[in-house]
């Protein structure tokens, strides 16, 4: 363990074998450090916050702080961070709130660049990037292997579903499908599945095939939702992405981007 003597530790923090603290960090209260974790320099932690190992936080990113919640009142809610993130300069992470769980969760070895933002009661999956300036309100979920572009703003309770592209300056205000691609702009439109993604992904031909065909059921504009549904869990039969695609869909609550020029 290293902890440069600018630093400023809690007697309540825990900190684990082979953790590096830089020059003026600041940790505390019961904050949890897993081991092989690195701050930089300047970097806050506060609050019930549990980081597991091999995380990097760079130059004076944040994480466990209040959150920016009018309705907060001091519950003591927590941030729970896994294992190998990077969390690069400026970004924050805020705790949750009662209204939300409590929880402001993020997996395993997520990339957060400089200046994103993390809101309180937001949970995040694993293999996620964050690009620059982007920023998630309250209780956002977004799931693997997710990629948020640049200056990019998401409503809050929307999801962001797995291997989703959402390109940069994008406002989002409807759920976002797993496995398609956002072409960025202001109240920006699906722009058909994320090829890219999927192939790196390890999709072969024949699954990208199905997605694309239930991706045209699902968007087909002379229909009604219901039975575009029906239709597409037909053609999807038990082929679990494209149920995936379907019921998330079919859930969605605050309603679901479209295809530019949809309704």
């Amino acid at each position: 363990m290293t902890i440069h003597p600018t630093a400023i530790i809690s007697p309540e923090a825990q900190l684990a074998a082979g953790v590096r603290i830089g020059p003026y960090c600041i940790i505390d209260g019961p904050v949890r450090l897993g081991e092989g974790c690195e701050l930089h320099s300047h970097v806050v932690l506060s609050g019930r916050t549990t980081i597991g190992a091999n995380n990097r936080f760079f130059p004076f990113a944040s994480a466990g702080l209040v959150p920016q919640d009018l309705k907060y009142h001091g519950e003591p809610s927590e941030v729970i961070i896994g294992d190998g993130n990077t969390i690069r300069e400026h970004a924050t992470i805020h705790a949750g709130t009662e209204g939300g769980g409590m929880v402001t969760r993020i997996g395993d070895h997520n990339l957060l660049m400089a200046y994103s933002h993390v809101a309180h009661d937001c949970l995040l999956g694993s293999h996620i990037v964050l690009a620059n300036g982007a920023t998630l309100a309250g209780h956002v979920t977004i799931d693997d292997h997710a990629i948020i572009g640049g200056l990019s703003a998401i409503h809050q309770f929307l999801r962001i579903g797995r291997l989703a592209m959402i390109g940069g300056m994008s406002g989002i205000v409807k759920d976002v499908p797993p496995f398609t691609m956002i072409a960025g702009g202001y109240r920006p439109g699906l722009a058909g599945l994320n090829l890219v993604g999927l192939r790196r992904a390890g999709f072969d031909n024949e699954r990208i095939a199905l997605l694309k065909q239930v991706y045209r059921l699902l968007f087909q504009r002379d229909l009604p939702q219901q039975e575009r549904c029906s239709a597409a869990q037909a053609l999807a039969g038990e082929d679990a992405d494209a149920r995936h695609l379907i019921d998330f869909i079919a859930s969605a609550k605050r309603g679901v981007t479209h295809p530019r020029g949809d309704a």
